[in-house]
């Protein structure tokens, strides 16, 4: 196993409503120094949650919102921030009722995802959401979301969707397929 760097300084050197933006100064264990800057996020950092939800044995719904990075409207799992004190399963429910207008009765944690790991800090859980049933909750987004069904067998023409390009969406997409082809819980004749 490799020696970390040692952190000779670390600070702040910008700061904005969601994210700060820290300097740190380290030494490899060769003797290297260098300057990396990364995102942090802001306050105790609870974590978010990424939901791959389940209408039925084939297919998930994505959700469709605008994308400020991108500026365009994207198409993406439901996902967002996990509340202080909010358990990593009850706070998917919470976003796919918020963003999809679905709640689900079975949750599973799939796996843990980071975006960028050489220039930011956080990190989503995928969670897989199945037995759907409908029940919205207001959210926090400024508009309502559009609310899309794909086949799981289909994930490969969904990266040429021109509104599709999140990484970690279809990193969890295909996680859910191939977990769910190796438990064998696709309909027969309806495997991927």
């Amino acid at each position: 196993m490799r020696q970390k760097p040692t952190v000779l300084a670390r600070e702040i050197v910008a700061s904005s409503r969601l994210f700060r933006v820290e300097e740190l100064q380290l030494r490899f264990a060769n003797g290297v120094e260098r300057t990396y800057e990364r995102l942090v996020g802001k306050g105790a950092g609870y974590g978010a949650v990424m939901i791959v939800a389940l209408v039925d044995a084939e297919h998930v719904l994505l959700v469709e919102e605008y994308c400020a990075g991108t500026d365009d409207y994207q198409l993406s799992l439901p996902k967002g921030l996990i509340e202080p004190g909010e358990d990593v399963l009850a706070a998917a429910n919470r976003e796919l009722k918020e963003e999809a207008g679905f709640g689900a009765r079975r949750l599973e944690l799939l796996t843990e995802l980071s975006l960028s790991p050489g220039y930011m800090s956080q990190k989503i859980q995928v969670v897989l959401a199945r037995d759907l049933y409908p029940e919205s909750l207001p959210g926090d987004e400024p508009e309502p979301l559009g609310v899309e069904r794909v086949n799981l067998r289909e994930i490969t023409s969904l990266v040429q969707h021109p509104q599709f390009s999140e990484g970690r969406a279809l990193a969890a997409l295909y996680l859910a397929r191939d977990l769910l082809t190796q438990r064998g819980d696709f309909l027969p004749g309806e495997r991927p």
